[in-house]
């Protein structure tokens, strides 16, 4: 674990980031709020894209709650049998769509307590729809985070709500939107786990990790 970067240097890597991606986006498909929650409740240890090879069928026909509910548990299982934990997926996605419908109107809430309250929503899960649906500066800590802020320095932690707390309170607030999809871009395709992509990074010469690669 790195120690921590001072604001100067945390605030020159988000504003790189930046200039090679104003506009970061996440990668998984949706069509709206309630197919993003969908998405991202799917994709617990499963790839983004596995999910949506998965789900393009299944958004093409279900895009609420009420159709969900009308495809029923079988149905969707139907879609999603290739993504790891299916059947447990598929009866939390069920009772989520039943309690929108019962409690909420069908519209996906847009508090964190509210979100995290449905079958299957935790906390990380709730944060990406925050952040990527409602636009708040939510920090959706997952293994890509966890590593990019240790390695970096730029929110070190011993576990993902230490390093959730360490974001929000150092990241930068015009770069607060998008540093969860610059962070968790860079774990995916240049810091990644075995042997980061150090030669091709553009953060190498304000990054403390000793075991870069040539």
């Amino acid at each position: 674990m790195a120690r921590q970067l001072d604001y100067r240097t945390i605030h020159e890597i988000f504003a790189r980031l930046h200039a090679l991606e104003a506009e970061p986006r996440g990668e998984l498909e949706h069509v709206n709020a309630y197919t993003l929650l969908v998405a991202v409740a799917l994709s617990a240890q499963a790839t983004d894209a596995g999910v949506n090879k998965a789900t393009r069928a299944l958004f093409a026909q279900v895009t609420t709650p009420a159709q969900m509910l009308e495809l029923g548990e079988e149905g969707l299982t139907e879609h999603i049998r290739t993504i790891g934990l299916y059947r447990n997926k598929a009866r939390n996605v069920i009772a989520l769509s039943r309690l929108l419908v019962d409690q909420y109107d069908g519209e996906v809430p847009s508090s964190r307590a509210a979100l995290q309250s449905l079958p299957g929503v935790g906390r990380k899960t709730a944060n990406v729809v925050l952040n990527m649906w409602f636009h708040q500066p939510a920090m959706a800590v997952d293994t890509h985070i966890f590593r990019v802020a240790n390695r970096t320095g730029i929110a070190p932690g011993r576990d993902v709500e230490a390093v959730e707390r360490a974001l929000e309170d150092h990241v930068p607030a015009p770069f607060a939107l998008h540093a969860h999809h610059w962070l968790i871009l860079h774990g995916r395709y240049i810091c990644v786990a075995r042997k980061p992509r150090c030669g091709i990074c553009p953060i190498r010469d304000l990054c403390p990790y000793e075991e870069k690669t040539a």
